[in-house]
This record gives structure tokens, C-alpha cells and sequence, in this order.
């Protein structure tokens, strides 16, 4: 499925066809990824939960293990980037941050696997990201602020021949902003997955090659392994990025600055 172009991984394959009154409910490659992610999250809270779990035996102690210790990790990230970022009403938004920042690293670390499939690696799931983001952040901004929140257009001291000039620009840039955070993280997987597959078909073909011309396949065989560790620095960074993002965004929205 993957020898002939570098996009072909990230084509969306159904498993098994459901299709009622012309609707498709089919079970596809990106709805797999979907599912898996979801009960991983899901298991990871449960079995690392700090009521006794499905073992009858308490997960979490004063001297942590690995998996704690990696828990604790993100989630002192997590809380510290929320409470630095959203100056009023962090503590409403820590949740529902969490679950966004889980989903995209979840679906970014699992597209590193060979032969799965990166969902965020298509705008259809990006864009749903950060419209719906989006549109609740101007939901917000006019239930706290009402008709004020379009002072966000027009910076204060402004003259009516210069706001003539920035209101739009500033409008474009809002309108913008949606944009700019979904084609960042798709582009950025896109592009990784798709050098990641060119390197190894490179040295597939250079595998196939007689004698000794068959021993400089590790290079970029070697090279293969550097760009795995790139990606998955991509995976985290492009995951905190969104959700740096999203944080300042909401913060614009309940501060009108």
C-alpha cells in the first residue's frame, strides 16, 4: 500500500462498508485510529487512576513509577501553561484543554508507528479542531462582553481615517487565526510522514543493490533513525503549540486584549 507515492499513506481506506439510505457508515483507517485513541486515553486514566482500578490495587504512590512520574510530568506542563496563559477563568478551561492536548498527542504518537495512520495529518480533522475552538472562543467573547467584543478590531486611540485602514486588516487576521492553527499542525505532520516514507524507500532501493553497493543502505538507514527521534519531537512540540495557541485565544476572548 505504501510503495508507490508518499501520499498514499495518508489516504483514508475503508475495513468494512456500511452504507443506509445513502449514507456511509463505513469503518475506515481514520475511524480505527479514532477508536484506538480514544480507548488508550481512556485506559490510561483508569488503570493509572488514583481510585483502586479494575487490579483492586491503588495506582498512585509518594515514591512514583515511570508511568506516574509521566503523568505528573504533563500534567504540571499542562496546568502551568493554562494558569500562565488564561488570566481569568483558567481553572474552567483545564479540562477541556486536556482532553484537546491527549487527543493530538495521542493521534500524533500513533501515526508514528509503521503502517498506522496520522489523523492529524488531514485538514478535515485539523480544521474541525480549530473552527469548533473557534467559534466557541467568539461565543464566549460575546456572552461575557457582548457588542464591546469588536473593539478587538479596532485598537483604542485610533483615528476614524486609520481605523478605516486597521479594521479590516485586524478582521482578516481574526479570520486568520482558525486557519494558521489547523494547516500548522497538518502541515507539519504531513511533511515528516511523508520525508520519513521517501528516506525509506530510499533505502529499500539501495537494499535491493548487489554485493557491496548492498552496505549503503545504512545511511540513510541511519538517517531514517534520526528524523524517527525528529518526528517525534514534532509530535510534542506541534501538540504544545496548538495548545499555547489556543490558551492565548481564549485569553483575547475573556480579556478583550
Amino acid at each position: 500500500m505504501l510503495i508507490f507515492s508518499p501520499l498514499e499513506q495518508f489516504q483514508i481506506l475503508p475495513f468494512y462498508t456500511i452504507i443506509y439510505n445513502n449514507f456511509d457508515f463505513s469503518l475506515t483507517n481514520a475511524a480505527l485510529i479514532n477508536l484506538i485513541g480514544f480507548f488508550g486515553f481512556w485506559a490510561l486514566l483508569y488503570f493509572a487512576s488514583s481510585n483502586k482500578n479494575c487490579f483492586n490495587s491503588p495506582s498512585f504512590f509518594f515514591i512514583p513509577g515511570p508511568w506516574q512520574t509521566v503523568i505528573e510530568s504533563i500534567y504540571d506542563m499542562l496546568s502551568q501553561l493554562v494558569y500562565d496563559l488564561i488570566t481569568v477563568g483558567s481553572e474552567k478551561y483545564f479540562p477541556f484543554l486536556t482532553i484537546i492536548f491527549s487527543f493530538i498527542l495521542f493521534s500524533n504518537v500513533i501515526g508514528l508507528i509503521p503502517y498506522s495512520f496520522t489523523i492529524t495529518s488531514h485538514l478535515i480533522i485539523t480544521f474541525t479542531l480549530s473552527f469548533s475552538i473557534f467559534i466557541g472562543l467568539n461565543i464566549i467573547s460575546y456572552e461575557r462582553h457582548g457588542i464591546h467584543m469588536f473593539s478587538l478590531f479596532l485598537p483604542a486611540n485610533t483615528t476614524f481615517f486609520l481605523a478605516l485602514l486597521l479594521v479590516p486588516i485586524e478582521f482578516i487576521s481574526y479570520i486568520a487565526k482558525p486557519i494558521s492553527l489547523g494547516v500548522r499542525l497538518f502541515i507539519n505532520l504531513m511533511a515528516g510522514h511523508s520525508l520519513l516514507k521517501v528516506i525509506v524507500g530510499f533505502a529499500w532501493s539501495m537494499l535491493l543493490f548487489e554485493n557491496v553497493q548492498a552496505i549503503s543502505f545504512l545511511i540513510p538507514l541511519f538517517i531514517l533513525v534520526l528524523l524517527m527521534g525528529l518526528e517525534l519531537a514534532v509530535a510534542l512540540i506541534q501538540t504544545y503549540v496548538f495548545i499555547t495557541l489556543t490558551c492565548i485565544y481564549i485569553n483575547e476572548a475573556e480579556v478583550l486584549h
